[in-house]
């Protein structure tokens, strides 16, 4: 959600390069993107609402000169998405991008207008720029003058500042928002994160909570929040300049699908120890002793949260284990009873740097709790912040639908549900043996599920036509209907909703008609005759249903549904990670016969860094 690129450049054409940076940000949403540039100590600015296209355009025709210069792709908050709104925005000598959302703006833009200070925009991030122009009016220096305003600051922000006349200068701050430094060769770089930065150098630091960064060509100093000069440690960021490319698919979200072969295959292989047929999990043996785990509590947002729902029924049912799942939104807010002792808290995020999930991550640390989290970037702030990381090798997620990152975090869930159940006692090692080797089967399985894209995109033609879909699944499976419900609105526009099988007649059953599509995610398992029913009461009342199941179901089911998707056979301990499979195609085909912006859905972000 919204990107950050500044630079230091030493020659060539900020501007340029700016744009570079921004094209790789794309995957994070915005609707308005915009750069500034310092000329022979001028600044010049060229903004456009829509699409990076846009500003290209912009630039072709009134281009802007320069080799120091900050870029900016915002999604808005604060004000519609307009070029007015756009960053970088302007007060006096000073040029500034924010990411963010500053929560006492009101206030302080009122104090600003009292004092003459006249605004352009309806953002909060022009405060900040006002903000410290008003303290170099005052007397203070350009570093100075941001540190004064950034002590008045409240809410999340990451900050990257240019000055008039100040061509060797570049200023960072971060709070709540990630900002890193890329080190150059006579040049310096800041991004919102390392994928900003890869085009030009692979030396990275990470800024921490409360850190300010002053950056000249050749040096950078860091100040932490207390204004202590500090010292970050520098990151080869190796695969930080491979260039990500859509290849011969049509979208990332395509190929990111067509990628989990290869990315749950990394990510088991993290943890799965195949000679001893038992799961390792990385990091400290010795962070979570899961024998003495009494309350799990695990939270996330969006498509994360339903990878905890999948694993709250595994963690129940194998490691025997109690376990409350929360949206990370709401945690916090409805003040959680946690346990004084033997409580754990096991976050999901695919960035590592989702606002809601960490701020409820750190309410969870003040109350004593340990921490974990299952996280695709190993260098975010959760990450860096818990005690136990269960990394996702999913590579980098370009698609803003979750796709490959979704698949990734069950198979780090289900390993970790494996090790609880051993450490607690609740599985035998033959148990133990038959849920590896369960799980060290999915991508194989997926590679099968393949066979069935081209079925699924036949039956997007009459599906796209739908204006409500509703999704239905039984036990671990329920999530997996949410996440297909989910995956079809974010990217077709289409009304879905997923329900619990069971509570169909308790109010969703008065929306079938011929004209709503009923979507049931139901595997040949313990519960499927219960399913079986409740796709029989659709029938009856003349609803159009899709059953995802493998062929024993299919048959089971006869005449009944409208479509069928017949699903390989395997385990149920394993079934939600291969049944994501179709829903996702599903959601795709959907959105490409309607014509959607697939990878880039409006009004939706890949990293959500503001609450």
């Amino acid at each position: 959600m919204c990107g950050i690129i500044g630079i230091l450049g030493k020659q060539g054409s900020a501007a340029e390069r700016a744009m570079e940076a921004l094209k790789r940000l794309e995957y994070r949403g915005y609707d308005s993107a915009g750069i500034a540039t310092l000329n022979d100590g001028q600044l010049g600015r060229r903004r456009a609402a829509g699409k990076l296209s846009n500003l290209q355009t912009l630039l072709q025709e009134e281009p802007i000169s320069g080799a120091t210069g900050i870029g900016h792709t915002r999604w808005a908050t604060h004000g519609a998405a307009t070029t007015s709104n756009a960053h970088p925005h302007f007060a006096g000598p000073v040029a500034l991008v924010h990411n963010g959302i500053i929560e006492n703006f009101r206030t302080l833009r009122s104090d600003l207008e009292a004092k003459g200070h006249k605004f352009e925009t309806e953002t909060d991030s022009e405060t900040v720029a006002h903000l410290i122009s008003a303290n170099m009016t005052a007397g203070a220096d350009p570093v100075a003058a941001v540190k004064s305003a950034l002590s008045n600051l409240e809410g999340a922000f990451a900050l990257c500042i240019l000055f008039e006349g100040r061509e060797d200068l570049l200023v960072g701050a971060r709070k709540g928002s990630p900002l890193v430094i890329g080190v150059g060769d006579g040049e310096m770089f800041l991004g919102s994160d390392a994928l900003a930065v890869a085009p030009f150098t692979n030396r990275v630091v990470y800024l921490e909570e409360g850190d300010c960064c002053v950056l000249s060509h050749t040096s950078y100093t860091i100040f932490d929040e207390a204004g202590a000069e500090v010292r970050r440690p520098e990151t080869i960021v190796q695969a930080a300049g491979a260039t990500v490319e859509k290849g011969n698919y049509r979208h990332f979200m395509q190929k990111e699908i067509f990628e989990q072969p290869d990315s749950t295959a990394r990510t088991i292989g993290a943890y799965v120890n195949a000679f001893e047929q038992m799961v390792e999990l990385p990091g400290d043996d010795n962070a979570i002793d899961w024998s003495e785990i009494t309350h799990l509590h695990m939270v996330a947002c969006g498509t994360a949260y339903y990878a905890t729902c999948v694993a709250e029924y595994w963690f129940e049912q194998i490691a025997h284990m109690p376990v409350k799942t929360d949206i990370a939104s709401e945690f916090r807010y409805r003040q959680p009873a946690l346990p004084k002792s033997g409580g754990l808290a096991l976050f999901v995020s695919q960035s590592g740097e989702t606002a809601d999930t960490l701020a409820a991550l750190r309410y969870c640390k003040e109350a004593g709790l340990k921490t974990a989290a299952v996280v695709n970037v190993p260098t975010s702030t959760i990450a860096r912040e818990v005690d136990l990381v269960l990394p996702t090798l999913a590579g980098p997620e370009i698609g803003v639908a979750s796709t490959k990152a979704f698949t990734a975090q069950l198979c780090a869930l289900a390993a970790a549900v494996i090790a609880a159940g051993k450490a607690r006692g609740t599985l035998d090692r033959e148990q133990e043996v038959s849920l590896v080797n369960a799980l060290s089967g999915v991508p194989r399985l997926i590679s099968e599920g393949f066979a069935l894209d081209e079925p699924i995109a036949a039956l997007a033609y009459d599906l796209s036509k739908a204006r409500d879909v509703i999704y239905l699944g039984r036990g671990v499976h329920y999530p997996i209907a949410l996440e297909g419900a989910l995956k079809l609105k974010e990217i077709s526009y289409i009304h879905a909703e997923g329900y619990a099988s069971g509570e169909l007649k308790h109010g969703p059953i008065a929306l079938i008609d011929e004209d709503t599509p009923v979507v049931f995610v139901a595997p040949h398992d313990t519960l499927f005759d219960k399913s079986l029913s409740n796709l029989q009461e659709v029938a009856a009342r003349r609803g159009n249903v899709l059953l995802i199941s493998d062929a024993k179901g299919l048959e089971q089911a006869g005449d009944t549904p409208a479509y069928g998707i017949k699903m390989p056979a395997c385990d149920p301990f394993i079934a939600p990670i291969l049944y994501s499979l179709p829903v996702q195609l599903l959601a795709y085909h959907i959105a490409v016969e309607k014509g959607t912006d697939v990878d880039q859905p409006r009004n939706l972000a890949k990293s959500v860094t503001v609450e």
